[in-house]
């Protein structure tokens, strides 16, 4: 892998110069939000171009007239009632996960909780929120990743090369899913996110875009957040216990902490429309600016007390924050802390093998690979 040495961007960590910059969508656009940090290769692009690999804007990186409709066609699976709906089925499949996870525990005497627990009910409620069908997860998820590296990360030729091909064999699967699913019928009471995008007049490409980062964002970043979360308890750094993450308070309590200081999504971009000032500071047409969503933003309650009470939360920037705030935000708070609880209840007193774990540190996510615990 290659490494960086100089930062091309303009960076931003200040909550409120951040705050305003996500504000201000005609001078700060989101245009650049998804484009390959390490710029791809002939080569690389000819193997996406004959899958038909296109990315035209449409929601995370639409700056245009367009993106409100098409944000409330998606706005409309992710409705504060449909989250809440989902809570019995987040919990059935957590603790389901951390049953197995427990009796590889017991038999094993290592689990590593990333695979175990981290990886999977994120991607089955998020493609049963959608209304699409629950399978190949093991490829969703490989390819999420890969995807993430690939659009975010400093991959030499060779193994941009690599991920290039994975990106295409996504591609393909999805334009296949999207295909079908605009075709399945209209049933009573049924409806899928692809079927309700055709129907507002998105194109098979411009569906096909918003579902190659949705599909990937709409679960690996849950993910990495579990991961992270599982990691600090584990670790024991955070002022909450293992055991005292099984209550509910006290999960999100944790949850809410891992999003103000190191949440999954810590950095986005954003690209200078214009000649323009911020902070009475010039910022010229064109350049790039990094801002910082977590990390450096304030943290008002100790890790160890209630955040009820304490006025706006304090992991407000972590989901972004404006027009293109995500719209997962609750979904993703909520399957993190129920995993947590359910995760720490059913494997009392778990204790941290690998302290040293490999982590996944591109420009815009971040967690552990692994987190191996072991019986207390």
């Amino acid at each position: 892998m290659s490494t960086v040495t100089t930062c091309p961007y303009k960076v931003l960590r200040d909550p409120d110069t951040v705050r305003e910059v996500l504000h201000r969508p005609g001078d700060f656009s989101p245009a650049n939000a998804l484009l390959a940090v390490t710029p791809l290769s002939g080569q690389a692009l000819r193997i996406l171009q004959k899958a038909r690999f296109a990315l035209p804007p449409v929601l995370a990186s639409n700056h245009s007239p367009s993106h409100a409709a098409i944000r409330k066609v998606v706005a409309g699976f992710f409705t504060p009632a449909k989250v809440a709906a989902m809570e019995p089925r987040i919990r059935q499949l957590s603790r389901e996960s951390a049953a197995a996870a427990a009796r590889l525990l017991d038999s094993a005497g290592n689990v590593d909780l990333v695979q175990a627990v981290a990886a999977y009910p994120p991607a089955v409620v998020m493609l049963e929120m959608l209304g699409l069908p629950v399978r190949d997860l093991p490829q969703l998820k490989a390819w999420s990743l890969d995807s993430l590296e690939l659009f975010w990360g400093w991959p030499d030729p060779e193994r941009q090369l690599e991920l290039a091909h994975t990106a295409a064999d996504f591609y393909t699967w999805l334009r296949e899913l999207v295909l079908e699913a605009v075709a399945a019928p209209a049933l009573e009471g049924t409806s899928n996110l692809f079927r309700a995008l055709a129907d507002h007049g998105l194109s098979t490409p411009e569906i096909c875009s918003l579902g190659y980062f949705l599909l990937i964002a709409g679960q690996e970043t849950t993910t990495q957040l579990i991961s992270t979360t599982l990691f600090r308890l584990a670790e024991g750094s955070r002022g909450i216990t293992w055991d005292e993450a099984s209550s509910s308070a006290k999960s999100r309590d944790i949850v809410r902490h891992v999003l103000a200081t190191e949440s999954s999504v810590p950095t986005w971009r954003r690209v200078a429309t214009r000649d323009t000032e911020l902070n009475g500071e010039p910022v010229l047409a064109g350049e790039e600016i990094l801002v910082e969503l977590t990390g450096n933003h304030g943290f008002p309650w100790a890790a160890g007390e209630s955040a009820e009470h304490q006025g706006p939360t304090p992991y407000g920037l972590a989901f972004g924050s404006g027009i293109h705030r995500c719209l997962g935000a609750k979904l993703a708070e909520l399957e993190a802390a129920v995993v947590v609880q359910e995760t720490t209840a059913a494997l009392k007193g778990a204790r941290l093998r690998d302290p040293n774990p490999e982590w996944l540190r591109l420009l815009s996510f971040q967690a552990p690979r692994t987190v191996t615990v072991m019986p207390g």
